[in-house]
């Protein structure tokens, strides 16, 4: 096996902005794995703070795994993961770049596309929604206009901590489109009282549900919005792996799997299987990335009940090619690709 990995710095168009910060620019690690019949695959990831990584650790931990790759390549995909796991617990986004990579050449071998050597329909996917971002009333109505004017007729708006404000951006919104599907995220900034106050606005402007609105450890409070506010509530923050699926499941309705928190391909798998297993349903979300590792993350869409894989469309440029989109729609059996469906065009 041979490997290398490099980093791009890409411009979000606008800005990102949620209750916890801004961010203008995302650092995207891009890892290649060549095997010996010359197949390459393309893997990628984009680290997050909330989650104990950057660019900084990415370059720190990114040469010891691909050393074991060199080592151990001819393994089969789930065992160098563990031994990717077994030498870092952490680093879930390194172990993202990796799993992308060694699943995209996995298809190249097979000369299929992932969804069809895991036995998925790719006609049977949710349609993804598009981020409105933090802002003020009139940007955040501006914005949502522009976006379903644009074919994105799911939106997903971002809430803050003052619930007058919050108030008055739902109704913004909502006033501007009438006939769009809304869900609303507060990314953990409120008190569970705070949520059942919000989540009975929510209800009153036909928004779908509330993700995450108390903090990642606080599931009784998840569980009192549950109890006694009026949409439903999704756990994302507070599930990172499958494990924590059964410590939440009573507390919410919709479970959140991201690759960047939970480090693989089978970790967002087994996580859609728990939830459907607890009877819960499942969102597949993802961070502010490239289409490197978006485009696998289409692949699993199948599995969930909802999509939420908007990351790339945030971006003012992406050097990655990625899923066909229409609007909010991805066209997966349109391609004639294999693998991930990713395109690699950097040097």
């Amino acid at each position: 096996m041979k490997t290398s990995f490099n980093q791009i710095s890409l411009n979000i168009t606008g800005s990102f902005n949620i209750a916890r910060g801004t961010t203008e620019r995302v650092e995207i690690t891009l890892i290649r794995i060549q095997d010996e019949n010359g197949h390459i695959g393309i893997g990628g990831a984009t680290p997050t703070a909330y989650y104990g990584e950057t660019a900084a650790t990415m370059r720190a931990i990114l040469p010891e795994f691909l050393e074991i790759i060199e080592s151990h390549g001819m393994e089969p995909r789930h065992a160098i993961e563990q031994r990717l796991y077994n030498h870092v617990r952490g680093n879930p986004a390194a172990r993202a770049a990796v799993s992308t990579a060694l699943a995209d050449i996995a298809g190249k071998r097979a000369d299929m596309p992932l969804y069809e050597l895991w036995g998925l329909d790719p006609t049977d996917i949710p349609k993804t929604s598009y981020t409105i971002s933090l802002d003020t009333p009139r940007a955040m109505q501006a914005k949502a206009e522009t976006a379903v004017n644009n074919g994105f007729d799911i939106l997903k708006l971002k809430l803050g901590h003052d619930n007058e404000r919050n108030h008055k951006r739902i109704a913004a919104v909502r006033q501007a489109t009438p006939d769009a599907q809304i869900r609303a995220d507060a990314n953990a900034a409120l008190t569970s009282q705070q949520a059942v106050e919000i989540s009975d606005i929510l209800a009153n402007y036909d928004i779908e549900f509330l993700e995450q609105p108390v903090p990642a450890d606080d599931i009784d409070g998840l569980q009192f919005v549950q109890a006694y506010g009026s949409v439903p509530v999704a756990a994302d923050e507070s599930v990172i792996t499958a494990a924590d699926v059964s410590r939440v499941s009573d507390a919410v309705d919709i479970i959140v799997a991201k690759l960047m928190k939970c480090g693989t391909l089978r970790e967002v798998r087994r996580i859609a299987a728990v939830a459907d297993a607890v009877n819960c349903e499942s969102m597949l979300g993802c961070m502010v990335e490239s289409n490197v590792s978006i485009a696998a993350a289409w692949n699993l869409a199948p599995l969930f009940d909802y999509v939420d894989l908007d990351g790339s469309l945030l971006l003012s440029e992406d050097p990655i090619g990625g899923i066909p989109m229409d609007g909010n729609a991805a066209n997966l059996s349109a391609l004639d690709r294999s693998g991930t469906c990713a395109v690699d065009t950097v040097e």
